[in-house]
């Protein structure tokens, strides 16, 4: 006689939060990979008249105040402050993509990991916001503390360990 035996896995429970970070993550680490890549590229180029061909594509007026003071800012930018630059935003942008991986297979240490990347940056949101109060950072420092809360508050049923 046969035994129908069935193997049942634990449900995961659906946590939308959840994914509105992971998606949060990937966007941010694909947006700094790019951006990284760009600046990479910029490394060899004169900054002064990289900005102005970019200035010029926007219809930009190049001669003006802002803009001429960010042109001469950027003729004191070495290739290698660039190439350092470069290199510490695709060092950043894949940490953003291991963790929204880590997390789209709720391991526990990418949990932490989010929780410690995005806590680092709340008391540098909070100085920016002292400083300079704006609508973007407040709305970062307001996504940062809610990625901290959320994670942390839901750690034990987001990222059961499963043997």
């Amino acid at each position: 006689m046969a035994t129908d035996t069935h193997i049942i896995k634990p449900k995961t429970r659906r946590a939308p939060t959840l994914y509105f970070i992971i998606m949060c993550k990937l966007v941010k680490g694909t947006l700094a990979l790019g951006l990284a890549l760009f600046i990479l590229k910029l490394a060899g180029q004169d900054l002064s008249d990289a900005f102005d061909r970019l200035l010029h594509w926007f219809h930009l007026d190049p001669e003006g105040h802002f803009f001429s003071e960010v042109g001469a800012k950027l003729d004191t930018v070495t290739p290698a402050n660039v190439r350092w630059v470069g290199i510490v935003t695709v060092l950043y942008s894949l940490i953003s993509l291991v963790e929204a991986v880590g997390l789209m297979f709720r391991a526990p240490w990418a949990g932490w990991l989010a929780i410690g990347e995005s806590a680092f940056f709340i008391p540098i949101e909070v100085r920016e916001l002292v400083v300079r109060p704006h609508g973007f950072v407040l709305a970062v420092l307001a996504l940062n503390v809610l990625i901290v809360w959320y994670l942390f508050a839901n750690r034990s049923w987001l990222f059961r360990h499963h043997h």
